[in-house]
């Protein structure tokens, strides 16, 4: 006999281990679970809250039998401030013009997706994408998801950000942008406007996933202060000197 899920009734499934993607040596495992569903947004929201993010229509978290060195962090958008050095990439790209426009791939983003993931990714997976499959990454969603164009003043597109929009905060999923522009500090410039986007809407967090103390390649996320981190009880803020 056939049994049906009850309405409301959500699955989690962990994942066989794979090498880690950020330290070397390690394996990692995975919770995950579908967004399905007439409330998948506040679903979503729960998961969010819980440290989950979200790719195309699921959501993970990872769960390392013998590590955890991943957690999720997000800014307090209301006690930010911008450091000299922020300050003086937000004046760099004072030129550039932002655009919010529906997650809606198209051959001009992936032109410069493509030129992104060749310069800073070779060999990696995402490396081998072609327009279907960044089609999916950029349109796959259940949930409440945007993108934000940065654009050059002759109209040429600089950077690109994958949104979601959360009740307490907009979440960054996943952005890239042009690798001949390095002074311009691109990823960071996009992180600012995260947090400005959010203190117009009243909203109180920027969520930037997944943050490693030592990983170089994550960084950055710590420049963005106060930070918290999710923690089995909760959210918690981050000391000043992480």
């Amino acid at each position: 006999m056939r049994h049906q899920a009850l309405p409301g009734t959500r699955f989690f499934f962990s994942t066989a281990p794979l090498p880690c993607p950020y330290i070397a040596g390690r394996v990692e495992r995975r919770v995950v679970t579908e967004l399905v569903g007439r409330d998948a947004d506040a679903f979503h929201d729960q998961l969010s809250l819980a440290g989950f993010r979200r790719s195309h229509g699921i959501c993970y978290v990872p769960a390392c039998p013998s590590c955890d060195a991943c957690v999720a962090v997000r800014v307090v958008v209301d006690e930010f401030e911008a450091s000299n050095s922020l300050k003086r990439v937000l004046k760099q790209n004072s030129d550039l013009t932002v655009e919010i426009v529906e997650p809606i791939a198209t051959h001009e983003q992936y032109a410069l997706f493509y030129e992104y993931q060749r310069s800073r990714h070779r060999g990696g997976d995402m490396a081998k994408m072609d327009f279907l499959d960044y089609q999916a990454l950029i349109e796959d969603t259940p949930v409440s998801t945007f993108t934000a164009e940065f654009r050059r003043p002759n109209g040429t597109l600089i950077a690109v950000c994958l949104i979601d929009r959360l009740s307490d905060g907009l979440s960054a999923v996943y952005s890239f942008f042009d690798p001949e522009e390095p002074k311009r500090s691109l990823g960071t410039q996009m992180i600012l406007w995260l947090i400005g986007e959010s203190f117009g809407q009243e909203l109180p967090y920027v969520y930037l996933g997944f943050w490693i103390d030592g990983c170089s390649n994550m960084a950055y996320k710590a420049r963005f202060k106060p930070l918290e981190r999710v923690t089995p009880q909760g959210w918690v803020r981050m000391p000043d000197d992480d």
